[in-house]
């Protein structure tokens, strides 16, 4: 049969395609019209060209699918105003799940985020959380994590409700090769392998994964998840000067010397929040922003190993990867130039 993924052009989503492909599955996937996919464009892949909200588009990609991916979110934390979020974490979301309810599926696994995994009884109990621990944290979250939590929540409400084969992976922060935008976090490791990054950083430590091995968890998830199950999908809680350093070493370079603790991010958060009230232009580094580089605990991915058979690799390992992918497409373009 064949898989679909939905939001193939994405980080993690890509990767999940590249490896169904690589493992001779046929493969389906539903992209914008306006979506940069270079990282399939080199894949044996059916596409199917719409929008999420575009019904008949849905359907006809979901039709002769036994799983479904659903890999699509809007990332963009620091957008001023959330509506976008809420139209393609939530309102995009529902109109896939009442096309899915419909067909003859396997499974349909949904990409969420650990942030949607409580924090409060975990730190004050002293012991990493688990997917037992339910969101807490409303009061301080930005916009976007509660969109993600809403996204999650209506996944399995379909799930409980009406029979979707669904199961909801909590993935922290990803790292690898083939990050083309980069991801925020990702931004780091282009930074520092490409000696462009002036600071690290010390005092923000969170969960964090190999992509490669993220993406095999959706899809070990695909056969053996439970429905109406969530997964967490994280490897280790590292700090992100850690993460910097890495990426140095694996460019040889040495990591930058000007260290900024989490008081003096949040003074950065600070300005950026109140010149992006005052011109009304999203900033990437906020308070919201800040808050999200630390604010989970340590997590327990034991679940997705025991029912999944989930072993990830040293998340180390993906920032070398993560590192050299940014070397290797500076070559590129350097050989690429005429002489």
């Amino acid at each position: 049969m064949t898989k679909l993924v939905i939001g193939a052009s994405g980080f993690l989503d890509s990767h999940v395609v590249r490896r169904l492909v690589g493992a001779g599955d046929d493969m389906r996937v539903l992209v914008r019209a306006t979506s940069d996919t270079r990282a399939i464009d080199d894949l044996d892949v059916e596409r199917v060209v719409g929008e999420l909200t575009d019904v008949e588009a849905v359907r006809a990609a979901i039709t002769g699918c036994d799983a479904v991916f659903y890999c699509a979110v809007d990332t963009r934390a620091w957008l001023t105003d959330p509506s976008p979020l809420y139209r393609t974490n939530v309102d995009a979301l529902r109109a896939v799940l009442d096309v899915a309810v419909d067909a003859d599926l396997r499974s349909f696994v949904f990409t969420s985020t650990a942030a949607t995994i409580g924090s409060a009884a975990p730190r004050a109990g002293g012991r990493p959380a688990t997917e037992a621990d339910d969101f807490d944290w409303g009061d301080t979250a930005p916009e976007y994590v509660r969109t993600r939590v809403a996204a999650e929540d209506l996944v399995l409400e379909y799930s409980r409700e009406h029979g979707l084969p669904a199961v909801a992976m909590c993935v922290s922060n990803t790292y690898g090769a083939n990050d083309w935008q980069p991801t925020p976090h990702g931004a780091f490791v282009a930074g520092a392998a490409l000696g462009k990054l002036p600071f690290t950083v010390r005092g923000c430590r969170a969960e964090s994964v190999g992509i490669d091995d993220a993406a095999d968890a959706l899809i070990l998830a695909a056969d053996r998840g439970r429905p109406g199950e969530r997964y967490i999908v994280s490897e280790s809680f590292i700090d992100l000067g850690d993460i910097i350093s890495t990426a140095s070493a694996a460019a040889g370079r040495r990591a930058p010397r000007l260290v900024l603790h989490r008081p003096a991010l949040y003074l950065c958060g600070a300005i950026g929040s109140l010149l992006a009230k005052i011109t009304g232009t999203p900033r990437q580094l906020t308070i919201s922003s800040v808050r999200l580089m630390h604010y989970m605990p340590p997590m327990d991915h034991g679940k997705a190993t025991r029912e999944l058979g989930w072993r990830p690799a040293p998340v180390s390992d993906a920032v070398e990867a993560g590192a050299r992918f940014w070397l290797d497409r500076v070559a590129q373009r350097r050989a690429a130039r005429p002489s």
